[in-house]
């Protein structure tokens, strides 16, 4: 009992901040549903993420599937896009806890200079039936304030 209160703690305390827009049941004989969340960059606050998992509420690991769709919801500046990590590996901007076992839901945004656009990608941290799931989405610069900013980059 003590490891499943202790578990519940540290599943809380590693989500990230994000809101449920959507829960959908696989049916009613399973403990499993499909959470939609949304979560705003906390760098590049122009843009959202929806990110859907499965969420098994009575298992100790939930699987690692997952999609990701982020669209521009705001404005999107050069102020915001110099904060950022712009090398190959980009930067972490959200993680969940999937397992007491140490599986973790990650979301990496990735600067495309060439194609002036921002890629979100999201990942299982454990690999699960062979694979280690991820997922892709992208949001281009082209007719925000960052435009030119991105376009006086690519100059230097």
């Amino acid at each position: 009992m003590k490891k499943l209160v202790l578990t519940l703690v540290a599943g809380a305390l590693l989500s990230g901040c994000s809101d449920d827009v959507g829960k959908v049941s696989l049916g009613l004989f399973t403990t499993k549903d499909v959470v939609i969340e949304a979560n705003v960059d906390p760098k590049v606050t122009g843009v959202t993420c929806h990110i859907s998992h499965i969420e098994a509420d009575l298992d100790f690991s939930d699987p690692s599937d997952m999609s990701i769709a982020c669209r521009q919801t705001g404005e999107i500046n050069a102020t915001q896009l110099a904060k950022i990590d712009r090398s190959k590996n980009g930067e972490i901007v959200f993680t969940q806890s999937k397992s007491i076992l140490f599986k973790t839901l990650k979301v990496r945004r990735i600067y495309d200079a060439e194609n002036k656009t921002l890629i979100y990608l999201s990942y299982s941290t454990k690999e699960s039936s062979g694979s280690h799931r991820h997922s892709l989405s992208t949001v281009s610069l082209y007719n925000t304030k960052a435009w030119d900013w991105a376009q006086m980059q690519e100059k230097k």
